[in-house]
């Protein structure tokens, strides 16, 4: 059994694996740790549909960007605003073209339907 890239400590199928493989994350946390592992693992077409509709762009083009390497993640603050407004504080450490760097954002996500979805986000 891997470990998940999310860095939770908990098996990547006991973990973002669940939500990967469709079931609804449960949270604004959960759902922003699997989609650090959908970064890790280039998993496009899961980032794109956890993306709120009004925000989303029409690709990402992972692909494109070789030579990232993602190096952990670490959520900082979590807060709840309602049952559908939530915000996750993190900062997520990768290295590109042998450069380390850290993107640190306040992420905030909308819950409808039963789904959490990422909304926007504020990068310091």
């Amino acid at each position: 059994m891997s470990p998940c890239p999310c860095g939770s400590g908990l098996a990547y199928a006991a973990c973002c694996g669940r939500w990967h493989a469709g079931a609804a994350a449960p949270s604004a946390e959960a759902l922003m740790r699997s989609r650090y592992s959908a970064y890790v693992q280039g998993l496009e077409p899961y980032l794109l549909a956890t993306w709120h509709a009004s925000t989303r762009p029409p690709a990402l083009n992972l692909a494109a960007e070789t030579g990232t390497k993602w190096l952990g993640l670490e959520i900082r603050k979590t807060g709840q605003a309602d049952a559908s407004h939530a915000s996750v504080e993190f900062v997520a450490r990768y290295r590109h073209a042998g450069r380390g760097h850290r993107l640190h954002e306040v992420s905030r996500f909308v819950c409808e339907d039963g789904r959490w979805f990422y909304l926007d986000g504020d990068v310091d």
